[in-house]
């Protein structure tokens, strides 16, 4: 893909849901610095048909699906995309990678480095931006309409990924106060290196839990979306990113769908990939190409009937997003019961279920 192909996306005129999230509620670390086990994390589960809210852990999982559901997951992996580097004039800097385009050039957003981590960084195009000894990223220009992101062609003394597991570690930002080995990122059923940022639903997921929900008559089916970085502004939509939804998938989830199960989307980024392979009767195709599409309460869903997720922040866009799948009241309902009842936010934090 290159940049003058691909379409901003849509903006919507919709309130966002708001409000306060106390600093105690950000999760710091990994729940196993916590004492407890990758599935051993809170979660709350939503139901739509009866309006309940139940606090469980992520443990009980298979005990709110049936035999015959169907949890898709994103098995993209996520890369050591951060890297230490300087800018023309001197300043410290983070390059963070975001998405790949079609041509090998890349978006980047380039942060300057603070006390407490990194904050936006305002820089002019062209620019070179020294990445240690003999690499450097060139600033093209602009990404889209952004005034943060930038495509930037990477001159690098080896391939990518090999310079990057020497050079680079996960994205983190001020809320983890110390550096965590990339495998604290990693799903357990990631594959295929591409993310900039964790898709951060999955982290629960341990391989005995994939073996008790098939065991019950749960399918899992996989697809991929290499996520970009996450650090939007209020005002920001998500942009473009890459998906794969294979043949295997698309068929299981209309076959789950045909015989009267339920498809339960593992994450956010899930739901996007499904919903831009399925046509507006839900049916999904294979696709692999960019995405878009940004799911609003007035396009609802029409292949997802389920979502597992994390707690986003205030205003975040992937919040319209949750009220499309759960509805406002619903919505409303468990973030003011989440934060009553102290659950952690963020890829470290506790989960949230939504059922129908």
């Amino acid at each position: 893909m290159s940049a003058t192909t691909v379409s901003p996306a849509r903006p919507t005129s919709l309130p966002r849901l708001n409000f306060d999230l106390p600093p105690a509620l950000e999760a710091h670390e990994p729940p196993e610095e916590r004492g407890l086990g990758r599935d051993g994390v809170r979660m709350l589960v939503a139901s739509r048909s009866g309006g309940t809210l139940t606090h469980t852990t992520f443990a009980d999982l298979p005990t709110f699906l049936d035999a015959g559901d169907l949890v898709v997951v994103n098995t993209s992996a996520v890369i050591p995309a951060a890297i230490a580097a300087t800018a023309g004039d001197g300043t410290a800097l983070m390059l963070h990678l975001s998405t790949m385009l079609d041509d090998g050039r890349w978006v980047v957003e380039p942060r300057r480095l603070t006390d407490r981590g990194t904050t936006r960084w305002h820089g002019e195009v062209p620019m070179e931006i020294e990445l240690g000894t003999d690499a450097r990223a060139i600033l093209d220009e602009p990404y889209l309409c952004s005034d943060r992101l930038w495509i930037a062609r990477l001159d690098l003394p080896e391939p990518l990924f090999p310079w990057l597991a020497a050079h680079g570690q996960p994205i983190r930002y001020s809320y983890v106060d110390r550096a965590w080995p990339i495998e604290s990122y990693q799903n357990v059923y990631a594959t295929e290196p591409g993310s900039a940022e964790m898709p951060s639903a999955g982290r629960p997921f341990t391989p005995d839990m994939i073996t008790r929900l098939v065991v019950k008559g749960v399918g899992v089916a996989p697809l991929v979306l290499h996520t970009g970085v996450a650090s939007l502004e209020s005002t920001e939509l998500p942009y473009p990113e890459r998906v794969r939804v294979p043949a295997i998938t698309a068929e299981r989830v209309n076959e789950t769908h045909r015989l009267g199960g339920r498809v339960i989307a593992v994450g956010t980024t899930v739901v996007r990939a499904l919903e831009t392979a399925g046509d507006d009767l839900g049916c999904v195709e294979p696709f692999d190409g960019w995405t878009d599409l940004v799911i609003t309460p007035e396009r609802g869903v029409r292949v997802v009937d389920g979502l597992l997720t994390g707690w986003h922040e205030p205003e975040a866009s992937h919040l319209l997003m949750l009220e499309a799948v759960a509805g406002r009241p619903l919505l409303e309902a468990s973030y003011t019961a989440s934060l009553a009842e102290g659950y952690l936010w963020h890829e470290f934090g506790d989960m949230h279920l939504i059922v129908p």
